[in-house]
């Protein structure tokens, strides 16, 4: 493969641990693997732009597969497979595969002619639209050849039960390096070794002391809420409740409508320099800049349509959260540690600085909310609630179509992730671009997940066609709303708002 060589260095206790160790995944992780029906499938990830032409030899499906085989021993979870417990009586348990093949994993596929972005787009919304198979380990890679410019595309599934946007994106540790010509093998590698799949009976005594526990598991959940009831209450004393975001507060838009198993996909990228010098001329964050340009986004696709509400749109963003591990997590710094928050996105306001503004003080609100009910409450309640009650609840809505008879609690899903800053290789290619993918909500045909890399920011806009059929009128509106915030930045007026946070 013309890649360099390093001698592994050979831990036993490591290797022999990995195949004796089968964790039990912890409520937030299950609640993905329950939530997914045939509409709503629970995977993220991302699509990837490589440039070959920094590669020493050849940069091809093997060649990914030779370096992925050599680090598979720092996959952690990525090497499993789940085992559900009958009945639903507990949360399912992570196995090692016993029979993990990295050619079924890693795919080849070629873009149609002339491989531009909108063949890219319609491609990786086909291969969106099929769920990962739960007989092999939950993530799958397609190598996708074909692209202008002699460029390589790696679009990365991953089921939501392994990772959140922020610990998924540790991959880079494993699969990345800081040069082009960083060996294959890395030292301290524990070696593989599979695991016996426990059979039904084994999986259903293991469910019976996790359920003689729950009595004790739900007291101390019921003290946590009583402690998020009082912070609650603090709260509605403070000047921030005024613009608190609660539930169901959202218009229902064509956007929030049940879903189906189709997917859309398209994608663009600003520079992350303009969008500091943003932030510091309104003195706001980051985030709140995102939020902004998908708001005045979000304006222009509606008002095309006619279909402009008279009240703020309500997005969900997933916040990342620090949590000690409690001995039931699914991977230590793997699987999910997320809060939520809902922040208005003032789409009724004409004027992109106001908007800007208020989502400012709305985020602002969240956060104390956020922080007065407990980083950890929902963490909490998932530990609680009985698995297949809460599958059978997800399926019956999705067959029900519940979505179209009640409020939408959001209209859409934005999240951010901050990425690398600096340049990274796989197996030799650079890393160009990389623009993330989230998964979609039954009730919500449109997420909204950020990703920064170097100085871009790069915006993945995943969709369903049937309720937004073109996802690259939203791309292109989001180029021309933050557009419209750089100019309001760089006007005379706004020079001397000062720092931002």
């Amino acid at each position: 493969m013309g890649h360099q060589e390093s001698q592994r260095t050979e831990n036993p206790q490591i290797a022999g641990a990995l195949g004796r160790v089968m964790q039990r995944l912890s409520g937030a992780d299950a609640s993905f693997v329950y939530g997914e029906t045939p509409s709503s499938h629970m995977h993220l990830g991302s699509l990837a732009v490589l440039d070959p032409s920094t590669a020493a030899g050849a940069f091809d499906v093997d060649r990914l597969r030779a370096l992925v085989a050599a680090r598979a021993g720092l996959l952690g979870p990525y090497l499993r497979r789940l085992v559900e417990v009958p009945l639903g009586l507990d949360r399912p348990v992570w196995v090692d595969d016993p029979n993990l093949d990295i050619d079924c994993q890693i795919r080849p596929v070629r873009v149609p002619a002339p491989g531009g972005t909108r063949e890219l787009s319609a491609l990786v919304g086909t291969l969106l639209a099929s769920k990962l198979r739960s007989d092999r380990p939950l993530w799958e890679v397609w190598f996708i050849e074909g692209l202008e410019a002699g460029r390589v595309a790696l679009l990365t599934k991953m089921h939501h039960c392994l990772a959140d946007g922020v610990r998924g994106a540790r991959l880079y540790e494993v699969f990345y390096d800081l040069e082009p010509d960083g060996p294959f093998d890395r030292l301290d590698t524990p070696e593989l070794q599979g695991e016996r799949i426990p059979s039904t009976w084994e999986m259903a005594l293991r469910a019976l002391p996790r359920l003689a526990g729950t009595p004790l598991r739900a007291a101390r959940t019921s003290c946590h809420l009583g402690h998020s009831a009082f912070g609650m209450l603090r709260t509605r004393r403070s000047a921030e409740w005024a613009t608190v975001t609660l539930p169901f507060q959202a218009p229902r838009t064509s956007l929030n409508r049940a879903i189906t198993p189709d997917r859309g996909f398209a994608f663009c990228s600003v520079p992350l320099s303009e969008a500091k010098f943003i932030k510091d001329v309104f003195s706001v964050t980051i985030n709140d800049v995102v939020l902004g340009v998908c708001a005045g986004a979000l304006r222009r696709y509606l008002a095309d349509r006619g279909e402009l509400p008279g009240k703020p749109l309500i997005a969900q963003i997933p916040v990342a959260v620090h949590i000690d591990d409690r001995g039931d997590a699914s991977g230590g710094s793997w699987g999910n540690a997320t809060a939520v928050m809902g922040a208005e996105l003032p789409t009724q306001l004409d004027d992109p600085v106001e908007r800007l503004r208020t989502i400012h003080t709305s985020t602002h609100s969240a956060k104390a909310l956020q922080h007065a009910l407990g980083d950890d409450i929902i963490l909490d309640l998932a530990n609680v609630a009985p698995p297949g009650l809460l599958g059978a609840g997800v399926r019956a809505s999705s067959w029900l179509r519940l979505a179209d008879c009640f409020p939408p609690v959001f209209n859409l899903i934005i999240s951010n992730v901050q990425g690398p800053s600096l340049p990274l290789y796989i197996a030799g290619a650079q890393l160009i671009a990389i623009y993330p993918i989230g998964p979609l909500l039954d009730g919500g045909g449109l997420n909204i997940t950020v990703f920064s890399l170097l100085d871009q920011i790069h915006f993945g806009f995943v969709v369903c066609p049937s309720i937004v059929k073109d996802a690259w009128q939203l791309a292109d509106a989001t180029s021309a709303s933050f557009a419209e915030l750089q100019t309001a930045a760089a006007m005379p007026t706004h020079s001397q708002d000062g720092p931002g946070q």
